[in-house]
């Protein structure tokens, strides 16, 4: 399970980094909304832990931004705002907990795993972006009701892109997903040019963007 901590003080963000990577979690510790912004844009992540006080901006303008932007992990906000006005802002904005400074560590991990329980009960097996409907468990993709004949590997990389509707990704996590260990993002390429072939033309208009030099973005 990937976690990542968004928070500025460089003793706490070593010590959440620390003490989660030793639960047997992967953790990403960033100080900033603009690594933060980084970080998501590269990889998703199972749980975002927030602090909203941070150096170049407000974690509450973040997390708005993320959410309107469709990303759906799950987050917790951990700071030093406790007010009750702070919690009810914070959740309203698309905060999945809230936990104030400070903090028990102990408590920190039962808000974790329940956040991961909760995530993992609503896990979708059908996934629907625009006209497109993926269905995980059927391994079938239908585009305003028919059938579309995609390879496996076709399969796999619309899957990436429909779990991450409106995210950037780069071409190198791409790649890694779709060709571990395979440096050479060529291929990548081939199938996203057979992937567009095969939907937009249905379509009617572009279902991705590509994002010269860094990636492509299912729209």
């Amino acid at each position: 399970m990937k976690i990542l901590v968004v928070e500025d003080q460089q003793r706490l963000g070593q010590f959440l980094k620390q003490g989660l990577s030793e639960c047997a979690y992967t953790v990403c510790w960033v100080g900033t909304c603009a690594d933060a912004r980084d970080a998501l844009a590269e990889t998703n992540y199972d749980v975002i832990i927030l602090d909203l006080s941070l150096p170049d901006g407000d974690g509450l303008q973040l997390l708005s931004e993320w959410r309107r932007c469709g990303f759906n992990e799950s987050v917790l906000i951990l700071s030093a705002r406790d007010a009750v006005e702070d919690r009810i802002k914070g959740l309203d904005l698309g905060a999945d907990d809230y936990l104030p400074k400070p903090f028990s560590f102990d408590e920190l991990l039962a808000h974790v795993r329940s956040l991961l329980r909760r995530q993992s009960a609503v896990k979708q097996t059908v996934i629907t972006h625009r006209c497109v409907r993926l269905d995980l468990l059927g391994h079938t993709v239908k585009l305003r009701e028919q059938t579309i004949d995609l390879t496996s590997r076709e399969f796999a990389l619309l899957e990436i892109f429909m779990q991450n509707a409106g995210r950037t990704l780069t071409r190198s996590y791409i790649s890694e997903r779709i060709w571990p260990g395979l440096a050479d993002t060529n291929l990548l390429d081939v199938y996203m040019s057979r992937l567009r072939t095969k939907l937009e033309p249905e379509l009617g208009e572009p279902l991705f963007k590509t994002l010269r030099g860094i990636g492509y973005q299912l729209v």
